[in-house]
């Protein structure tokens, strides 16, 4: 092992199932700490499916013979994981549910928290009879109590404040273990051509261009974001980046409703970045998100963003409605989008504010900041487990 102590480099094993930008918030999450670590620490990722390389990273390719049966597969990769990361490592750093690795960074609502919140007498007992009976929740429940479980030098690490919330109302006992480090972004250099962006992207050269990001257009809010296009101006179009699988189903939907036309429909990109440089606002109504990367990385290239509330998205517990964004109280409201955006699209100045104050919130939430805060929790975590 090495020096753990001080300001010593530390050997850290990091575990992430998929380790591809493509996979999603947490995946990038994961990746982009990675990145930043590695510059000051030796990094071993544990991964089944890797698509990465950076200078001074050590990737081990952990096996996957039970892909098709979820469940199982987490606990054969928990188990792989636990028996390569016993020793030799000072930390282990989960971002999976593994009963091992004393930092246990968590993306996602708690499992408890979806099967027992908010039940109690017979309907609680039924829940209880409906876990125990399923091998699949049995199993997702155990590997999620592992990792919330107090242990000297456990440190458990939400994304959001109103994640912490729930991890509190599900797992109280934790608390004292608990730290909050939010998603960064990497703020994009020097300038751009918007006019060369959309050719690139094959989009229209003219006109006012809506963006949204997603892999889950409909937990997103991508069936609101339709609606409400059909009472905006003609003239404004509609950019939508994400899962390639679910284009079909979401541009018979936009005929459906008129709009086909005016929905260019992007597909997965290797990066979207130049989504970002070809539009003129991020739209994100989305229905349920611990943070919401994308209107981290849509306000550090300078976009308005209209987004959810805090009832329905991690990141607006940050943001100032009318500073560093425009707030939705209900993103199932076409109405009340279409109100938002046509406020937005009159208003000039209002545009030219919120991306300044948005770029600033931006820069003050970047990923050398998030790897800061992980090295601190690391050498804590180091010093409290002890010899």
């Amino acid at each position: 092992m090495s020096e753990a102590g001080g300001t010593g480099r530390l050997r850290v094993a990091v575990l992430n199932r998929v380790f591809s930008a493509g996979g999603g918030g947490a995946e990038s999450y994961s990746i982009r700490l990675v990145e930043q670590l590695a510059a000051r620490h030796e990094i071993h990722v544990f991964a089944q499916e890797i698509q990465h390389e950076w200078p001074g990273v050590t990737y081990h390719r952990v096996s996957c013979p039970l892909r098709k049966r979820g469940w199982i597969n987490q606990i054969w990769y928990a188990a792989a994981t636990w028996l390569a990361t016993r020793h030799g490592f000072d930390v282990v750093h989960s971002h999976e549910n593994t009963w091992h690795g004393l930092v246990q960074t968590i993306h996602v609502k708690p499992v408890r928290l979806n099967l027992l919140g908010g039940v109690s007498g017979w309907r609680r007992g039924l829940r209880w009879l409906k876990i125990c009976t399923s091998a699949r929740l049995a199993a997702y429940l155990w590997l999620e109590a592992a990792r919330f479980r107090p242990r000297p030098g456990r440190q458990v690490v939400l994304t959001s404040t109103s994640l912490q919330a729930d991890a509190l109302a599900a797992y109280p006992r934790a608390a004292a273990a608990m730290a909050i480090v939010t998603p960064g972004v990497a703020m994009p250099a020097g300038e751009w051509n918007r006019a060369l962006a959309r050719r690139a992207l094959q989009l229209p050269p003219r006109g006012p261009l809506l963006l949204f990001v997603a892999n889950d257009y409909a937990r997103k809010g991508l069936t609101t974001l339709l609606a409400a296009l059909v009472t905006l101006p003609p003239d404004l179009r509609l950019a939508v980046v994400g899962n390639t699988g679910q284009v079909q189903r979401f541009r018979d939907v936009a005929l459906a409703l008129g709009v086909g036309e005016r929905v260019h429909f992007l597909g997965s990109l290797d990066g979207v970045e130049q989504a970002y440089r070809a539009a003129d606002v991020l739209v994100h109504p989305t229905l349920d998100d611990t943070f919401a990367m994308v209107v981290l990385e849509g306000l550090a290239h300078g976009l308005p963003v209209v987004v959810s509330g805090p009832a329905q998205c991690g990141i607006s517990t940050l943001l100032k409605d009318g500073k560093d964004a425009l707030l939705l109280t209900d993103p199932r409201d076409s109405k009340e989008l279409v109100g938002t955006l046509q406020r937005l699209l009159d208003d000039p100045a209002l545009q030219r504010r919120l991306a300044a104050n948005g770029r600033e919130f931006a820069l003050a939430h970047t990923w050398k900041r998030a790897a800061d805060e992980y090295e601190r929790l690391y050498r804590r975590s180091v010093e409290a487990a002890g010899p």
